[in-house]
């Protein structure tokens, strides 16, 4: 059994998404949204994150962090949120001796619906069918935190069939 936590990283919404793989089948163990107040300093959101994050690898032992790579963004400020973000991100993983996996949003689109260029709905019905969720509704920021896990499970297949690392 292997579980993997995918994080979508923002500094008012960080999705989170559990996924256990058991032989052939993923199962979501948990998933949702870490939301942070507007009227919240930038270090107090971010520390908020820090300890929700740590309260939920305390209570659902991933094995692994996948997150989405950083991708150039033509919103200069919103581009260095997610940045802060994912170094919150990125720290939590390395106290906790968790290795971290980074994939583009190309490779997690791709892997979950097989096609790089999917719009939000397609990756949320995509991620709904993988993991056999039919009447859960999904928020933007979950259902990518949940592909994000999807994607690294997809390709852990293909690293232990080739024995290479991705």
């Amino acid at each position: 059994m292997v579980r993997i936590m995918g994080i979508d990283p923002g500094v008012a919404v960080t999705g989170y998404g559990v996924v256990e793989e058991q032989g052939d089948r993923w199962r979501r163990v948990v998933s949702g949204c870490i939301r942070t107040g507007s009227r919240e300093r930038s270090p107090e959101r971010l520390a908020q994150i820090y300890r929700h994050l740590e309260d939920l690898i305390n209570s659902y032992r991933p094995q692994a962090f996948s997150v989405e790579r950083l991708f150039f963004c033509k919103n200069t400020r919103s581009a260095l949120q997610v940045g802060e973000a994912r170094g919150v991100v990125i720290l939590v993983a390395a106290l906790n001796k968790l290795e971290l996996f980074e994939y583009t949003p190309l490779q997690i689109k791709k892997a979950v619906s097989s096609f790089g260029r999917a719009g939000k709905g397609q990756v949320q019905n995509m991620v709904r069918l993988l993991l056999q969720l039919k009447n859960v509704t999904l928020v933007d920021d979950e259902a990518d935190a949940l592909a994000a896990a999807l994607c690294h499970l997809q390709h852990r297949k293909w690293q232990l069939a080739t024995g290479s690392r991705v």
